[in-house]
């Protein structure tokens, strides 16, 4: 396992770590037991950072995480989100008293007095204006219920305004993968100058990138690649990364014909992810301890120019126009 300093945090993480979304639902079947073998696993190869969040599952994720943590010994990171409780979601339910009752959820859900990061769960556009939103989250440092803070976000954009709050915030969580490269012309040189660390999130494209989806894939009821095909829970952008799956598949299948023998696909798009300038590390999901061995084989993987340069071909012929102006 490689490792990426987490910033200017002082402590540095996997640039393979575990994301915790599909251990705590909405991606189909999940049995705890296995989930709570894919984090062992994940720890046992040297994982030593895992995202997680307050609505995964409604609290389900951070509860197998915490049972897992119990029995390490290993110093593991965990960030954690909030927001997503707020009914309605709406930058004026971001006040001091709401995100210390989240976190203080969390803190008891994850078993911990002190929570290692809490990211903002993509709020409101507005909220990365709101002087008072940090001034809250900076009296939670200072309360040392969080040891510090950050931002996952939906849009470049957001991305760009929430680094300007550096050096108040350590980190900005991203989606980033093989079909979503937007961030890599302002964003990871800005995040990099800035010394911010960059999470890049849905480095598969919800299971595209692995290779093993097909047209007729079915998928259960409550897996969001059923339930928010057309970003009727949540943005769109989180499922398939938001690109019509008709020409996701022809990206993917052009992708797939310079995945080197020897390397899966998934490997193949997590090291892509991680060949760019400014990433700290990649959060792909794992329900199984064979899905983290796959995941963290892509571990110090060197892609070469001719293969960047080719996902970077197909994005801009197949993909670019469905997704580059919405993110």
């Amino acid at each position: 396992m490689q490792y990426r300093p987490f910033g200017s945090a002082g402590f540095s993480v996997s640039d393979v770590s575990f994301g915790a979304w599909a251990i705590g639902g909405s991606w189909g079947t999940v049995d705890d037991d296995e989930s709570r073998r894919a984090l062992h696993r994940a720890i046992d190869l040297g994982a030593n950072f895992i995202d997680t969040a307050d609505v995964y599952g409604d609290g389900r994720s951070e509860q197998l995480v915490a049972s897992v943590l119990k029995e390490r010994k290993e110093r593991v990171y965990v960030g954690t989100k909030a927001g997503r409780r707020l009914r309605p979601h709406t930058p004026e339910g971001y006040t001091l008293a709401n995100l210390r009752a989240f976190v203080d959820r969390s803190r008891a859900q994850l078993a911990m007095d002190t929570l290692d990061l809490l990211q903002l769960h993509c709020p409101p556009t507005p909220v990365y204006a709101m002087a008072s939103v940090f001034d809250a989250l900076d009296e939670l440092v200072h309360e040392k219920r969080i040891a510090r803070y950050g931002i996952s976000v939906e849009t470049v954009e957001e991305a760009m305004t929430a680094i300007t709050h550096q050096p108040r915030i350590a980190s900005v969580q991203i989606i980033l993968n093989a079909l979503r490269l937007k961030p890599l012309e302002r964003f990871l040189p800005e995040a990099a100058r800035r010394n911010v660390a960059v999470i890049a999130r849905v480095p598969l494209a919800s299971g595209l990138l692995t290779g093993k989806l097909s047209p007729t894939t079915q998928f259960p009821a409550d897996d969001h690649r059923t339930f928010n095909r057309h970003g009727e829970s949540f943005d769109v952008g989180e499922t398939f990364s938001g690109v019509p799956l008709e020409f996701a598949f022809e990206a993917v299948e052009s992708i797939k014909r310079v995945v080197p023998e020897g390397m899966t696909m998934a490997q193949f798009a997590l090291a892509w992810v991680l060949a760019q300038h400014g990433v700290t590390c990649v959060i792909p999901g794992a329900k199984t301890a064979a899905q983290v061995d796959d995941n963290v084989g892509a571990s110090g993987l060197a892609l070469t120019d001719a293969q960047l340069a080719h996902v970077a071909q197909v994005y801009n012929h197949v993909v670019r126009p469905h997704v580059h102006h919405r993110w």
